[in-house]
């Protein structure tokens, strides 16, 4: 529990970020905006026709009797909601990683500067980071889809199932944002992939603790476009204490 809560600390610890460097956080801020607006338009338009949609999943139920019917749609249409705010949640920050690669490295970069430098392995130029923010992207997407149906399956429990999917969503989804904003001050180390799973298997409680406050805030209006930023940086240092780098003196 100490090192969950650790993890917590260290979201909130990127928030400092807004404080230091409030120009950079706020181009951050933008990719966030611009596919929270989309993302957000498209699950509102989903989660209103939720009802047909959890009817046309169930159509083996249509000759239940009208009580035990409705429950399981409702409780369909329920398990679909959560399932679908997991997915918009893996979508956005695949799309915020994959647009905003740029000023997300801007803000590593901040970060890493004041926490007091390292050595950088490459600089792979716009492009490159352009092309790593897709990639990013993939490797969150992919897995979330899984972890969609794996909590929609959680969902239909009889009355366990809701809050029982939220919290699973939380630690699988938020695992999966952790691991992914870990890549970046990782792999500007030069860290393979090898290496990286190990380090985030020493320190798993941690990374759960970091990317579960990260889902539940991404989930508050305008939470996401706020936080995304400071996610980065939050990550950043948590890369640094992963890898012992204690703050140095910049000079």
């Amino acid at each position: 529990m100490r090192e969950f809560g650790r993890g917590i600390r260290l979201f909130f610890r990127g928030f400092g970020a807004w404080a230091t460097s409030p120009k950079l956080m706020l181009l951050g801020a933008v990719p966030a905006l611009i596919v929270g607006a989309i993302v957000l338009t498209v699950v509102v338009v989903v989660a209103a026709n939720v009802e047909p949609i959890a009817a046309w999943a169930t159509p083996f139920a249509e000759a239940w009797d009208p009580f035990w019917r409705d429950t399981m749609r409702i409780v369909t249409a329920i398990a679909l909601l959560i399932a679908l705010v997991l997915l918009g949640l893996a979508t956005f920050t695949a799309l915020t990683l994959a647009v905003g690669d740029p000023f997300y490295e801007r803000i590593w970069l901040a970060v890493e500067h004041r926490e007091g430098g390292f050595v950088r392995a490459d600089d792979p130029g716009f492009w490159a980071s352009i092309g790593r923010g897709i990639m990013s992207g993939l490797r969150l997407l992919v897995p979330s889809v899984v972890v969609g149906l794996l909590i929609f399956a959680v969902g239909l429990i009889p009355v366990v199932g809701g809050i029982t999917a939220i919290a699973l969503g939380a630690i699988l989804g938020g695992r999966l944002l952790a691991r992914e904003l870990l890549s970046r001050p990782f792999e500007g180390r030069g860290i393979d992939e090898e290496t990286q799973k190990r380090l985030r298997r020493s320190h798993r409680a941690r990374l759960t603790g970091f990317g579960a406050v990260g889902y539940l805030l991404f989930l508050l209006p305008l939470g996401a476009v706020v936080a995304m930023p400071a996610a980065v940086a939050g990550s950043t240092l948590m890369a640094r204490e992963m890898l012992g780098e204690g703050r140095r003196p910049t000079g």
